[in-house]
């Protein structure tokens, strides 16, 4: 949709195989059949909440982001890779972009911005039914003069007033002539099949990066600990998510095909460990059941899940730490 024009969308995912590249044919003709190759990045960015992640794990068709009510669910960056006919959309789901205020909010908004470079178009994700406050406008005038193409995606548009969305759209677009201006439901999928459309059509002519079945940069060590830290978030409705931490300690094949995974999950203080342990040990046996079942669903083969939690004060100014969730460290 031309930057101007904002009619809505109405219409349902959908979502295409596509070959590989055929080898021996220079680097201009990747085809298969006829049809030339395309891989491009996307960079997702965005205030907190505004639902990136769930933006993300549409366009890919699987689950390869956590998602939660709250904000600040997504702490690295992460690569989710759809395909829409020849071409491969490498997504760059960043963290919220927001005013930090220790060494793990700069490290997360270092990463949103890191992932945003070099991207063949930058997607700035807003809340629709959120509307536009200080913090989305910071954003904007942050981008406003980079020189990657910008895409301005107002989300969430199913429970949004439709009334004032063109007016988001239109206070926006004078603060960035964004070059399109998309309204989507993330949850619902209206409007993500042409958005898709679009930017497979935008993608730079190239060899595809990763293998047709692979749809995440994660690693499973990566991805067992961010399916572990959702369950915390989904069932610990306080503020302790943002005080704990997982770390898998051991991921190990067994015999039968099955996987064993050993994880700790760091909290501050005593008080925060008995609230993830629950009375009788019932919240961490939920916590883990559901994120075994979530895993297993994941990876196609029964999960063992061993969890721990361990009281370490000051986790989040531990650099190891910061290596194991896919941080970097900052000053």
């Amino acid at each position: 949709m031309r930057a101007g024009a904002w009619p809505f969308r109405d219409a349902t995912i959908t979502f295409r195989p596509c070959g590989l590249a055929v080898a021996g044919r220079g680097p201009d003709l990747y085809r298969w059949g006829m049809t030339e190759q395309r891989c491009g990045l996307v960079a997702v960015v965005g205030a907190p909440n505004a639902g990136k992640s769930t933006l993300v794990n549409a366009l890919v068709g699987q689950k390869v982001a956590i998602v939660s009510p709250k904000a600040q669910t997504t702490r690295a960056k992460l690569l989710g890779v759809a395909i829409e006919g020849d071409a491969q959309i490498l997504l760059v789901d960043t963290p919220g972009i927001f005013e930090p205020k220790r060494r793990l909010d700069r490290a997360m908004v270092a990463a949103a911005w890191e992932g945003a470079e070099g991207a063949d178009i930058l997607a700035l994700v807003v809340d629709g039914k959120g509307g536009i406050g200080p913090k989305v406008t910071a954003i904007a005038e942050s981008i406003a003069h980079r020189p990657e193409p910008k895409h301005l995606i107002l989300n969430k548009v199913d429970i949004a007033d439709k009334a004032r969305l063109l007016g988001h759209a239109e206070k926006l677009n004078a603060v960035v002539p964004f070059d399109e201006i998309w309204f989507v439901s993330a949850q619902t999928g209206d409007g993500l099949p042409e958005l898709k459309a679009h930017f497979a059509k935008l993608m730079p002519e190239g060899p595809w990066h990763y293998p047709e079945d692979q749809v995440s940069d994660a690693t499973e060590r990566a991805l067992a600990a961010e399916v572990t830290r959702e369950q915390i978030y989904l069932q610990l409705h306080a503020e302790l998510p943002y005080a704990s931490a997982v770390e898998t300690e051991a991921y190990k094949e067994r015999e039968d095909g099955s996987v064993e995974i050993h994880q700790q999950i760091l909290v501050e203080r005593p008080t925060q460990r008995a609230i993830v342990l629950g009375k009788n040990g019932v919240r961490i046996k939920e916590i883990g059941a559901r994120a075994r079942e979530e895993l297993s669903r994941i990876l196609g083969h029964k999960v063992h899940l061993y969890l721990h939690v361990k009281v370490k004060p000051g986790w989040d100014e531990d650099r190891s730490v910061y290596k194991d969730i896919g941080l970097d460290w900052v000053d």
